[in-house]
């Protein structure tokens, strides 16, 4: 189990390509992604699929939005946003659903996304798929979240690409626990 935490890599969601996972490959990857720990039982997230042309419609969804918020955006500019979601062929957007809650605070709930998100990158892996965990801009911008069914009381925790590396992502240096590591004491 070490060993698949270990060799975890992110590949850029520009090195993704198809074939990505099908239908019943992508839900075996929900259903681990979703044991997460999840604080009375909330499950305060949910799972937006975009693939296919739909990638691309929203690629034309952000230009339009980056030409509003920035009508002097560049060339450079409007064709990053443009292929923004166009190389992975799965992109899973984790939605957190952070509506009021009496007793599990939203930080909580929030939390038990962002391990959701974390969880996926390892089900990607662990079917052999290379994946990348981004949020950009795109899941922050209130039209964006609007297009995608956002609601007022939830947010994208992070867009998972998901496809078949065409490389093999190098890696990269990672903190020493030890540097990390304290000890508490009472005063």
């Amino acid at each position: 189990m070490l060993a698949a935490l270990d060799a975890r890599r992110s590949v850029p969601s520009k090195q993704l390509a198809g074939p990505g996972p099908d239908h019943d490959t992508l839900l075996r990857m929900l259903q681990a992604a979703s044991r997460v720990p999840d604080h009375g039982k909330r499950v305060p997230f949910r799972f937006l699929r975009i693939a296919g042309q739909e990638r691309h419609a929203l690629g034309e969804i952000l230009v339009r939005r980056t030409r509003e918020r920035d009508p002097q955006a560049g060339d450079a500019v409007i064709e990053k946003d443009r292929g923004r979601f166009a190389h992975a062929p799965v992109i899973v957007a984790v939605i957190a659903r952070l509506g009021a809650d009496e007793k599990i605070p939203e930080q909580e709930r929030l939390l038990t996304a962002g391990c959701v998100c974390f969880a996926l990158l390892q089900a990607a892996q662990a079917f052999g798929y290379g994946a990348q965990w981004l949020t950009g801009w795109a899941a922050y911008d209130p039209v964006i979240r609007h297009a995608l069914g956002v609601a007022d009381d939830e947010k994208i925790a992070g867009f998972i690409h998901i496809g078949t590396a065409k490389l093999e992502a190098p890696e990269r240096d990672r903190p020493d626990p030890r540097e990390l590591l304290s000890d508490w004491a009472p005063a």
